[in-house]
C-alpha cells in the first residue's frame, strides 16, 4: 500500500489535500466549526429548515410511530406508508403523475442512468454536471457525449451525429452546483423534441428555491409538462435526507424494477421522511421563507461584488468567488474562518482546473446583520491577500 503515501504526499504537493472539518452546532446561520464560532456561507439549508420546530417534531413523531430504520429495501419489508405519503406529495407538488425515493441524490443519479442507458445507446451531457451524472454515464456502458457548459449550439451538433445510437438520453443540472447558473432548459427541450431524445434534469438545487410554488426549475421555466424525468433531493432546501424522481406512472414502475441503488438499497429511515414531508409542506405554505432567501442572495451578490470579487451577475443563493489558483483560494478561505466566516475554498477535481473559488451560499435564515458582518472580514481577508 506504499502507493497511498505517495498519492497523498502529491496532493499536498498540489495543493489539492482536503480534510474534512467538523461542526459542533446545527446548520444554522451562526454555528460552531473546530470550536470556533462562525457565520456559515456554505451550507446547502438555503430556507434553513433543517432548524425549523416543525420538521424537527414531525421528524421525532415519525421515529416514536415507525422506529429508527426502515429495516429493508423497499421491495421488501422496507415499504413504508410513511414513504408512500411522501412520494404522493412530492408528485403533486411537481405536477407529476408519480414518484419514487431514493436513498440520496448520487444513488438516484446512478439508478435512474444505468435504468435508461445501455450498450447501443448514447449520454449526452453537459460539461460541468454533477460528479453522480458522470459517474451515472460511465457505469452505463452506453456512449458518453459531453458538450459545452451551456451550450445549445454543440448540443445540438452531437445530437444530429448521434442518430444512429438507439437511444439518446440528455442529461444537465438544473441549477449547477459550484457555478449557481441555470441549464437552458428552453431550448433543451426544443432540441430534446426535434431530435427524439429523453430528457433528465437534476433539479437538486432548484427544489423548494425556484418557481412560483418553490417547485423548483422546471417550473421557474413553465416546462413541467415538457421534462420526461425530474430528479431532485430532499437534503438542501427541504432540509432532510435522500432524493426523488418523478415522471409518468412507466417510469416509475420502470425504475423500481431496474434501477439497481434503489433495488439493493435500504429505504430511507422514517425519520428522514418525515422531516422531509414537513419541509413540503412548509415550503408550499410559507412563501415568505423564500422571499427572505432571494432578499439575502441578492444582498450579499451585490455587497461582494462592490468590495471588488470576481463574481458572475446572475441570480442564485449560490455565489461563486473566483479566484483560479489552488493556493490562494484556500488562503483566503482560511482569512476566512480565522475571522469568524465559513466559506471553503473548492478546487479540482470539484472544479476545472484555473477556476478555484471560494463557494458562498445564503440561507433565508440569515439576518442582514449576518451579513454585514460577513462583509468586513471579506473586506478585510480579501484586501490582505491582494485579491480586491
Amino acid at each position: 500500500m506504499k502507493f497511498l503515501v505517495h498519492e497523498l504526499k502529491e496532493l499536498y504537493r498540489q495543493n489539492l489535500f482536503r480534510q474534512t472539518q467538523r461542526l459542533d452546532g446545527p446548520q444554522s446561520p451562526r454555528t460552531v466549526i473546530e470550536g470556533k464560532e462562525c457565520i456559515l456561507l456554505s451550507s446547502n439549508n438555503y430556507l434553513g429548515l433543517t432548524e425549523h420546530p416543525e420538521v424537527k417534531e414531525t421528524a421525532k413523531k415519525a421515529v416514536e410511530s415507525w422506529g429508527s430504520g426502515a429495516g429493508g429495501s423497499r421491495l421488501t419489508t422496507g415499504n413504508y406508508a410513511l414513504h408512500e405519503e411522501l412520494e404522493q406529495e412530492i408528485a403533486q407538488f411537481k405536477k407529476s403523475a408519480g414518484a419514487v425515493l431514493f436513498g440520496s441524490g448520487y444513488a438516484a443519479n446512478l439508478g435512474i442512468i444505468q435504468a435508461l442507458a445501455g450498450r447501443g445507446d448514447a449520454i449526452i451531457s453537459d460539461a460541468l454536471n454533477h460528479a453522480s451524472i458522470i459517474d451515472g454515464a460511465r457505469l452505463s456502458r452506453a456512449e458518453v457525449k459531453v458538450y459545452r457548459h451551456r451550450d445549445t449550439g454543440h448540443l445540438e451538433e452531437i445530437l444530429a451525429k448521434s442518430r444512429d445510437n438507439r437511444r439518446r438520453l440528455i442529461i444537465t443540472d438544473g441549477v449547477f452546483s459550484m457555478d449557481g447558473d441555470l441549464a437552458p432548459l428552453p431550448e433543451m427541450v426544443a432540441l430534446a423534441e426535434r431530435y427524439s431524445a429523453m430528457l433528465m434534469v437534476d433539479d437538486a438545487h432548484g427544489t423548494g428555491v425556484f418557481g412560483r410554488r418553490g417547485a423548483g426549475i422546471v417550473e421557474h421555466y413553465g416546462l413541467e409538462d415538457k421534462i420526461q424525468v425530474q430528479m431532485g433531493t430532499l437534503s438542501k432546501a427541504l432540509g432532510s435526507i435522500g432524493a426523488y424522481v418523478t415522471g409518468t406512472p412507466e417510469l416509475i414502475d420502470y425504475l423500481k424494477n431496474k434501477a439497481r441503488s434503489f433495488i439493493f438499497s435500504t429505504a430511507l429511515p422514517p425519520a428522514a421522511v418525515g422531516a422531509a414531508l414537513a419541509a413540503l409542506r412548509i415550503v408550499q405554505r410559507e412563501t415568505e421563507i423564500r422571499h427572505k432567501l432571494w432578499r439575502n442572495a441578492r444582498y450579499l451578490r451585490a455587497k461582494l461584488i462592490e468590495l471588488g470579487y470576481n463574481i458572475p451577475t446572475y441570480e442564485s443563493p449560490i455565489i461563486p468567488i473566483f479566484i483560479g489558483d489552488d493556493e490562494k483560494t484556500m488562503r483566503l478561505a482560511l482569512a476566512l474562518r480565522d475571522g469568524g466566516v465559513f466559506a471553503p475554498g473548492i478546487r479540482p477535481p470539484t472544479v476545472p482546473r484555473g477556476t478555484s473559488r471560494i463557494r458562498v451560499t445564503v440561507m433565508a435564515v440569515h439576518t442582514l446583520e449576518d451579513l454585514d458582518q460577513a462583509l468586513l472580514v471579506f473586506n478585510r481577508a480579501g484586501r490582505q491577500l491582494n485579491i480586491i
